[in-house]
Parts: C-alpha cells; structure tokens; sequence
C-alpha cells in the first residue's frame, strides 16, 4: 500500500524514541489507520505487531481482567516478550478496558503502545488518570491544502510566511480547480483521492452516518439522537457566525445546559470547533464564540453552506497549523476575522474576502492599528480587477 507523507509524520516518528504510550486521535476517515501502519513500519525491530480492535475476536482478548493473558497471547503470535515490544492498536474506543490493561503491561513489561482512537471524548475520560505521564496524544485533522495536492500529486511551493502567500496569478489559474475541489469537499482522504463528486459525496453521508450510528451511540449518553443531527444542520447554517446559545437552545428545543453537552461533545469528536474573541472588555461578547466545522465535506453533506461561508470554513482549517486562533470583535464599529498568535511571532490579523479589493486592504490596516496590531493580510478566494495585494487562500498549505 503506497503510503503519502502527512505533516503529522515527523512528529509521531520523533515520539517512537522514548518509552511513553504514543496517542493518535482524530475524527473519522482522517487517515489514522494507514498513519498508525506507518509508524509501525518505522520501528526497526521485528518484534511488533498491528491489531485491528475492530476485530470482536481481538476486543474479547483486551477484554481479559487478568493482564498477562494479554501477554501470552502476544506471545502467541511470535512476540518475544524478552526483548523491547511495540503494540500497535487500532480503534482503542471499541475496547473500554483497555487503559488499564495498557497501563498494566506498559508498567510491568515494558511495551511501547502505539494506538488510535476516533475521539479525544473516549481519550480524555478514560485514559486522562490511568495512563498520566505515560502517554503522548497527537491530533490528526484533515488533509490541508498542501497536503491534498500532494495527495493528488501536483507540485506545488510551500510558502513559510504570510508575506510569501501574497496573490500569484499564474499560480492560481495553475490550482484555482484543485482548490475549489478542496473548499467544495474537503480534505477527507478518501474524499480526495476520489475523482467523481457524485461519489464523493456517498463517501461524505457514510462517513457522517458511520459517525452517528457508531460514534455518537458508542460515546454518548444521548437519548435523542434526532436533537444532535438537527443542532448540526442549525449549526451549519451559522458556520463562521456566533452563536446566540439562548436562541439556538429554543430552535433545537432543549435546555441550555443539553445544548453545551452537545457542543462539547461535537468539539471533543472533531466535528466541529468554537473560536473565542481576541479580547473584549464586554463579559457577555467574550463568551460568544464563532462556530466552524473541522471539515467542508461534512458540512456540505449537512445543509447548504454559502460560497463566502464555506471559504472562510476552509481559511479556519488551513490557518490552525499557524498559532492560536481567535477573532477581533468590537460591538458594531467593526469584526477582524482572525487573529493569529503564535510564540516569537507578531500577532496577525486576517480578514476573508470572496473578491477583495483595496477599500478592504485599508480597513483592515485601520482596524489592526486601533488594537496595536502591526502585521494584517486580506486573504482572496478570487482576485478583483486592479488589486493583487492580497493572500490567495490556495497559497495557505
């Protein structure tokens, strides 16, 4: 199976080097299997081996209350447990006893663990005290920009800064239609490297059904599924706004306190993300926060975005490998998209614009001086007549 490099790979290849259980969470179909074979294959030794939880045969053996039955069915399928052993162990959620069986044999045998899961909720709850100091969590996200067109095999330059980003017009009619593919249906693996977007979208209503009827049943304790799935489609609706919770809470029907356990839950199962307010000296505006979704494709699939929704979605996922994430807001004078801060770096904000133009330009620096911000770019889906002063969102990898 050809493997294609991720972004994520360095930093799960540095983690093989100690003893501590290596995490790899993220949401459905990102890619975390073909990931967890990857780093597997980068251990030198032989004495290793990849075990599907999926599996019900092998959930009943990590079911076992005595651990080194655990052991000796490793050691039944050639593991030697005399020397240094990696486990690899795929869709952790599907086994619950699993944290303290790893702890168990992580503490007495010494195993390098290597596992995946498809919900930092599972992770968070069941593995935050069993395995603490013991263990590393990496989140994997959607395929960025770069990333899909390396899926796709199309050369393109990373750019490290924002000042590198600046509008390139023969780089955009070179990949204007792979990144209206990328705003259009997401960054999904499988999604990607499918050419027919009839198909594309079977592939994204499976996802997401695989994702109520196997996620959401197995991790949650919510009795009215129909609630979740029509907060989602509200949500969408409002992608790149803020929430009005009280107002959504008496759209869905149900009580405040219901509705953050569904938000919660949806952010902590990488559905969905809320970006908080750079600063504000307004308690109730400091609580409100924007909402996006973690990936266009599913989005699509739940209601009908806008062209100006949907790209702003995009720039929320491509900008996160950047810094810290917020947005300017100041009542009624005026709104800064995104805020980006990032350690040794100057803080920077961003605006999106379907068709920038210069006026655009020029309220942005205005509003960036007014809060003492030094560095603002505008960040373009398509260029205006006259104006190329800008950032072209497929220049952000």
């Amino acid at each position: 199976m050809k493997i294609i490099n991720r972004t994520i790979f360095p930093a799960l290849k540095s983690a093989l080097v100690d003893q501590r259980v290596i995490v790899l969470t993220g949401m459905r179909r990102v890619g975390k299997t073909t990931s967890l074979k990857w780093l597997l294959s980068q251990v030198p030794s032989a004495n290793k081996v990849y075990l599907d939880l999926e599996r019900h045969d092998l959930r009943e053996v990590f079911k076992e209350s005595n651990y080194e039955l655990i052991l000796n069915y490793l050691r039944n399928l050639g593991m030697n447990s005399d020397k240094p052993m990696t486990v690899a162990l795929d869709e952790i959620q599907y086994a619950p006893n699993l944290p303290s069986a790893v702890k168990y044999l992580y503490d007495h045998h010494g195993i390098k663990f290597l596992l995946t899961g498809s919900s930092s909720y599972y992770l968070k709850h069941l593995f935050s005290e069993s395995l603490a100091g013991r263990k590393v969590v990496f989140e994997m996200f959607p395929l960025g920009f770069g990333e899909f067109l390396d899926f796709r095999e199309v050369a393109y330059r990373k750019r490290q800064t924002f000042a590198e980003m600046r509008f390139d017009p023969h780089e955009y009619e070179r990949l204007k239609s792979y990144y209206d593919d990328f705003i259009n249906f997401g960054g999904l693996p499988a999604v990607v490297l499918e050419p027919r977007n009839e198909v594309k979208r079977e592939i994204l209503k499976d996802i997401f059904s695989s994702y109520i009827n196997l996620d959401v049943r197995a991790l949650a304790d919510f009795r009215k599924i129909g609630e979740l799935e029509q907060l989602l489609k509200a949500l969408v609706i409002r992608m790149g706004n803020k929430l009005d919770l009280s107002k959504l809470s008496q759209i869905i029907g149900i009580s405040r306190p219901t509705l953050n356990e569904y938000l919660e839950f949806l952010e902590k199962t990488y559905v969905i993300s809320r970006l908080p307010v750079y600063s504000s000296v307004d308690k109730v505006v400091s609580l409100s926060k924007k909402i996006f979704f973690h990936d266009n494709g599913i989005a699509s699939v739940l209601g009908q975005p806008g062209e100006g929704a949907l790209f702003e979605n995009a720039i929320f996922n491509q900008l996160r490998e950047y810094g810290t994430l917020s947005y300017l807001y100041k009542g009624n004078d005026y709104e800064i998209d995104f805020i980006v801060s990032q350690k040794g770096n100057p803080v920077t904000a961003l605006e999106v614009k379907l068709h920038p133009v210069e006026k655009d330009k020029h309220t942005l620096f205005r509003n960036s001086e007014k809060n003492e911000i030094k560095s603002s770019f505008i960040i373009g889906k398509n260029p205006s007549p006259g104006f190329n002063d800008f950032i072209w969102g497929g220049s952000i990898p």
